[in-house]
């Protein structure tokens, strides 16, 4: 990895925050969520939501548009979500880039969870105590989503192939690619990510 000017290594995040004129105050914040004990600690994958939604704010001002309470999470969730349909996908970009926006080099500077953990840990020497576990976690649901996003893909467009050659009858769709996980024990059902972020089933409850 690269160092930048001032002997650290390099960071697509500090870069971003340089890029889009953030407060350094940011990065405290970013590092405080991470670092913090009990419900307010924040996750790396919540933590790169958190920054990403920054980024799009940003870029919504910049081009002079206008948003009511909730509408930047919305849109974010329009541009990133797994359950959004193509069709609403496309509608969120159309209206971005009306406005000016070039939703192409907004969503290349959407950081990931692992940009957020290097930024933490290399960049600004973070650390803490629970990396490890959380590692093996993250790296598993990041794994499960990337099948997932990659499974979404070609069944939509294999759906939208025989569609268009007129050897299927189908509307706009929404596609659901999900695995839930239903514990035998407890009788608890969760998706398999929802599971892996909630740390487990309801069995210690019962």
């Amino acid at each position: 990895m690269a160092d930048d000017a001032d002997g650290r290594p390099s960071s697509k995040v500090a870069r971003l925050i340089d890029a889009y004129g953030f407060d350094e105050a940011f990065g405290d914040e970013l590092e405080a969520l991470w670092t913090a004990d009990g419900p307010q600690r924040r996750s790396l994958r919540d933590l790169a939501d958190t920054f990403n939604r920054r980024l799009l704010e940003s870029v919504l001002s910049d081009a002079g548009m206008s948003t009511v309470d909730g509408e930047v999470d919305n849109l974010y969730r329009l541009l990133t979500a797994d359950d959004v349909s193509s069709g609403m996908r496309m509608e969120a970009r159309a209206r971005l880039e009306r406005n000016g926006v070039d939703v192409d080099d907004l969503e290349s500077d959407f950081v990931t969870y692992q940009a957020i953990r290097s930024y933490l840990t290399s960049y600004r020497d973070a650390e803490y105590e629970g990396t490890s576990d959380e590692d093996r976690v993250e790296n598993v649901v990041d794994t499960i989503q990337r099948l997932r996003s990659r499974l979404d893909s070609v069944v939509q467009g294999s759906l939208d192939r025989l569609r268009s050659t007129e050897q299927l009858t189908l509307g706009e769709f929404r596609l659901f690619v999900d695995v839930d996980v239903l514990c035998e024990e407890c009788g608890a059902q969760y998706g398999v990510v929802e599971l892996l972020e909630r740390g487990g089933c309801d069995c210690d409850g019962s």
